[in-house]
């Protein structure tokens, strides 16, 4: 049923504050109603200017400032835009030399109508208090493993895979997935005693969010990443999750054909604006 404008904007709104809650970022200063956020360019996510709430100050007063903290942590400067924001803003920044960075499709789904594969066993740990499953064994060259909190070890498997080697980001980075207020179930496939794909889902009210999804290069084709999801959202239905969501960056088609497949829809899109704080004028 399609939705009005103003639920439709109410429905963005607290996708945009879950989705908040589930990536913490490094340093975080509110300043008038936005929200700069650095975490020495892990992701633009939790290294952009984002508006949480009604302003006083001019707006090019602002701009200036945050340009002036991004300069002062000698990074660009980013601005994230979302359909709630005035179009004269993106066109503001725009004229002042911003490029249009990193566009990300935000895609929802009814747990209840999608499409999920079932597993071939569940196994739980002996004394297993969370009632989270130890494992679902999807095929014979296929056990996804879950666990009930984030670890050293499951973080070094992801920097693994997503190739972070910053001695800077890995210092950092752990403590950011640490302090995810929210219910987790991080998810990994081993091979040979090693982590070659990843999965994270954060549950904040009805939603799950998936988030963390990697494949080691020499693992792909195999069902992994289906595999992953389909292990989080299961179980998160199991929990109580209504929904879910996912950002997958645009032109990403072998992301996005997966999550289609597994009944997500497109709900809206977001971008950055980005410039070097260091640029003349």
């Amino acid at each position: 049923m399609p939705q009005s404008g103003t639920d439709r904007e109410n429905a963005i709104r607290y996708m945009e504050e879950i989705s908040l809650n589930a990536w913490p970022s490094h340093m975080i200063e509110l300043y008038d109603g936005w929200l700069i956020r650095f975490s020495h360019n892990y992701t633009y996510r939790t290294n952009s200017v984002e508006q949480v709430g009604p302003s006083t100050i001019p707006r090019d007063e602002k701009i200036s400032y945050c340009e002036a903290v991004y300069s002062g942590f000698g990074s660009p400067c980013n601005f994230k835009i979302n359909p709630l924001l005035d179009p004269s803003f993106d066109a503001c920044l725009e004229e002042r030399g911003y490029a249009i960075r990193h566009v990300t499709q935000v895609m929802t789904a009814d747990l209840k109508k999608m499409r999920l594969p079932e597993p071939l066993s569940v196994e739980y740990e002996f004394e297993n208090r969370t009632g989270l499953p130890s494992a679902l064994t999807w095929d014979k060259n296929c056990s996804v493993l879950l666990q009930s909190d984030i670890t050293d070890e499951w973080i070094a498997g992801l920097f693994h895979l997503n190739g972070t080697t910053s001695p800077t980001l890995r210092r950092i980075v752990p403590s950011m997935y640490y302090a995810i207020p929210k219910e987790i179930i991080a998810a990994r496939v081993e091979c040979e005693g090693r982590m070659v794909a990843s999965g994270l889902g954060i549950r904040d009210r009805d939603y799950i969010g998936i988030y963390a999804i990697y494949v080691s290069p020499g693992c792909r084709r195999r069902h992994y990443a289906r595999n992953v999801c389909a292990s989080l959202l299961r179980e998160a239905s199991r929990r109580g999750a209504k929904r879910a969501y996912l950002q997958v960056v645009k032109g990403n088609i072998a992301a996005r054909s997966l999550y289609l497949s597994l009944g997500f829809e497109d709900f809206y899109t977001y971008w950055f604006r980005s410039r070097d704080t260091q640029q003349k004028g």
